[in-house]
């Protein structure tokens, strides 16, 4: 919390990120984009994108039956912790193929089964959170969405050292 406080980061919404979320979620394809960071005991997505008046179909009938993902979710929930912790990458196009991630509350609560996110790492190597993208449908996600994820990840740690107090 500290670093963030130096970047000038908090736990509000944030223009700046959520129209770096809007593009992902438009190079991703997908009907959600955050940039969260992760504090306490609790995920903040300080940039959010909802698509959802273009989901497809199948999409829909998820939505219909789902809740849609808010500003903030606890720290156990969802695959961005997964994300931090192993300071990597993550892209899981069906994510009920990954034994691990099947009772995730976020799979059933709100939905989701695809995922995309990476590490956001601050040059003084702490990992202050994600950038990631989901979907209700599965994805054929791979090499091209992890290149992707990760120059998105970039270019959010780019925004946030240029609001370093000196």
């Amino acid at each position: 919390m500290e670093r963030l406080r130096e970047l000038g980061i908090r736990e509000e919404p944030d223009p700046q990120f959520d129209a770096v979320a809007r593009r992902l979620a438009e190079a991703a394809g997908a009907p959600y984009a955050m940039v969260n960071i992760i504090s306490g005991q609790r995920q903040y997505f300080t940039g959010l994108y909802t698509r959802a008046e273009s989901q497809t179909s199948a999409a829909m009938e998820a939505a219909q039956t789902a809740v849609s993902p808010g500003r903030e979710m606890p720290k156990d929930h969802g695959f961005c912790p997964h994300v931090v912790a192993r300071r990597l990458p993550l892209v899981l196009g069906d994510v009920c193929s990954y034994p691990r991630f099947t009772s995730n509350p976020v799979v059933d609560q709100i939905g989701i089964r695809s995922y995309m996110g990476a590490p956001l790492i601050d040059h003084t190597g702490l990992a202050l959170g994600t950038v990631c993208t989901v979907a209700p449908e599965t994805q054929s996600w791979g090499r091209p969405e992890l290149e992707t994820i990760k120059s998105f990840a970039a270019e959010v740690m780019e925004l946030m050292h240029g609001r370093e107090r000196p």
